[in-house]
């Protein structure tokens, strides 16, 4: 219970704190964009089981590989690529808390 509730806290938390703290002027757009992040998540329609409480998802599933991060994290540094990268770094932190907690 604690696990999903720090989980989906960061997934969706976080997002909006980052939202209303650096984008005031346009943070529900800002929100909406990060939440986006979550969209990365369709890899795992690839494994079998498509759900399995005790698997870490980084670096098992494609989105979630270590090549996948470095990109997401090269995000970050273009201006208008910055709110994607902040998404899916977002999600990647809050899988690791995740493989963290099991």
């Amino acid at each position: 219970m604690l696990q999903s509730i720090i989980h989906y806290g960061i997934h969706f938390g976080l997002p909006l704190v980052v939202a209303i703290v650096f984008y005031k002027s346009c943070w529900l757009k800002a929100y909406g964009i990060m939440i986006l992040g979550i969209l990365i998540d369709l890899d795992h329609l690839l494994a079998n089981p498509i759900f399995d409480p005790n698997r870490c998802s980084i670096n098992f599933h494609p989105l979630h590989s270590y090549y996948a991060i470095a990109f997401y994290l090269l995000l970050l540094v273009p201006k208008k690529t910055r709110l994607m990268g902040l998404g899916l770094s977002i999600h990647i932190i809050a899988d690791t808390a995740d493989c963290w907690l099991m």
